[in-house]
């Protein structure tokens, strides 16, 4: 399906980016996988070798998002896909009591990466006339809880710089979208939330199933798409 389409994901390990890293790999991708530390050791895939590039960087910065794509393009010469997976979690008290700590990394995490990421393969992008941007906001984006205004407004900064991209580059040939899921069932989530009803939770494999359709040419008129992916939590 990705046939000769190199793609670079942030965020590549752990629950849900382990899953989108083996459903690339399986679309015959190739893949440029960033995390603050990882290694080829971590995917079960035949392909992991010949197919698959570990990047160990943190994103604190548009330099640090620049090495990225990099590395990515002298390993590859091109770049078709950035697959933002990024993110992170605070909550828990009313604004009055959020401190401003609290909004910055959130804003950090879950905003500021993505913009660097951005900044850095959309020269890229624009140079080939090519491209997908796809990123991972939250339903809370659209819907904010009581007690989580950080992240809440942290993921709707990243939908809107989402759009943004989308209008800026409708004659580029470089589409953007973003996917805005429910809880996810991942390790962590079940450690942390070890009461609730795991059934209703989405599942890794169909938020990766649908990024590589936002990745293919099947999807290259997609762009500015807002998608929910809320499982059975409706």
């Amino acid at each position: 399906m990705l046939d000769s389409k190199v793609v670079l994901i942030t965020g590549a390990n752990g629950g849900l980016g382990t899953a989108v890293t083996l459903a690339f790999l399986n679309a015959n991708a190739r893949v440029a996988g960033v995390s603050a530390s990882i290694s080829r050791a971590e995917f079960d895939h035949p392909s992991v070798e010949s197919m698959f590039e570990p990047i160990a960087k943190r994103i604190g910065s548009r330099k640090d998002a620049e090495e990225i794509v990099s590395v990515t393009q002298a390993k590859w010469g091109r770049l078709d896909a950035l697959v933002h997976l990024v993110g992170g979690f605070a909550g828990g008290t009313a604004i009055p009591d959020t401190d401003a700590a609290t909004f910055d990394k959130m804003f950090e995490v879950n905003t500021r990466a993505f913009l660097y990421m951005a900044q850095a393969v959309l020269p890229v992008m624009q140079g080939q006339k090519s491209g997908s941007i796809s990123a991972i906001g939250s339903r809370l984006a659209l819907e904010p809880h009581a007690g989580l205004s950080a992240y809440a407004a942290s993921k709707a900064a990243l939908v809107s710089l989402v759009r943004t991209i989308a209008l800026e580059n409708r004659a580029t040939g470089i589409t953007a979208n973003a996917i805005l899921p429910e809880t996810m069932d991942t390790p962590t989530n079940r450690k942390m939330m070890p009461k609730d009803d795991f059934s209703k939770w989405v599942r890794p494999e169909q938020v990766a199933a649908m990024l590589v359709h936002l990745a293919s040419d099947a999807a290259s008129q997609v762009t500015g798409a807002i998608i929910p992916v809320y499982g059975s939590a409706l």
